[in-house]
């Protein structure tokens, strides 16, 4: 166990994603550096119970919600502020993909990619920047993707959920600068994530994913940016595997 991070103890974080992946292993860092975490995603008592096995003095919190869903089950971000005591940065993590064409992409397909990869983010932001407006504080950091600078074939709806995602990012940026809050911008290319299995035959042959980051290794990057003292910001960061797009 590594001594707490200065900068992220006693700090008020909301990790959504946070069951798997990157989100899993950001959330170890970050209870690892003694944060206060609330932990969104789907199933995450999982994670909170290897968490709070692995550092019986963290305060974890977990919400099982699922992010795709913004107009039937929306997500009661005022209690979660409550259970916090408020937020210090928020790490939006959450997000799935779809492999095909967009001639023949179901709308259905295409609303869920909008709903969990944009929408989700959007709602996560309005809801946390009134606290982050009143303490003058307070730092955004989104997990993009490669696929928010360059489109690729067959993944033209992830891509186009990713560049909406980072052009809202910058022009957040901009609008809450004043009011002392950072917005950050991590963009992996491909990560060996379970999100790979969910895809299925639809994944092509060639994809090596053992030439793809490690959860681990983005996890990290993401605790670094963090780890900047308020004075400073990173507008964004491109993360690649050293052997290229795959």
């Amino acid at each position: 166990m590594t001594p707490p991070n200065c900068q992220l103890a006693q700090q008020r974080i909301i990790l959504t994603g946070a069951s798997s992946g990157i989100g899993r292993e950001l959330a170890h860092l970050l209870a690892d550096a003694g944060a206060t975490l609330a932990l969104i995603s789907r199933q995450p008592q999982t994670v909170g119970e290897e968490l709070r096995a692995h550092f019986p003095q963290a305060r974890i919190h977990t919400y099982a919600w699922d992010l795709s869903q913004p107009h039937t089950t929306p997500v009661p971000w005022q209690s979660i502020l409550t259970d916090l005591g408020g937020v210090d940065v928020l790490i939006n993590n959450a997000g799935t993909a779809y492999i095909g064409a967009l001639a023949e992409m179901p709308l259905n397909q295409w609303q869920h990619l909008i709903d969990l990869n944009l929408t989700s983010v959007f709602l996560a932001c309005q809801a946390v920047i009134p606290q982050m407006r009143s303490q003058h504080r307070g730092t955004i950091l989104n997990i993009a993707s490669i696929a928010a600078k360059q489109a690729f074939p067959q993944w033209g709806a992830y891509c186009a959920t990713k560049f909406a995602l980072l052009a809202m990012a910058q022009a957040l940026a901009a609008e809450e600068r004043a009011h002392g809050i950072r917005v950050m911008n991590l963009c992996p290319g491909s990560v060996d994530t379970p999100l790979w299995d969910k895809l299925g035959t639809a994944v092509p042959a060639h994809f090596d994913r053992t030439a793809m980051l490690r959860p681990e290794t983005v996890a990290a990057t993401a605790y670094q940016l963090l780890t900047l003292p308020a004075t400073a910001t990173v507008d964004e960061v491109t993360l690649m595997p050293s052997g290229g797009t795959l």
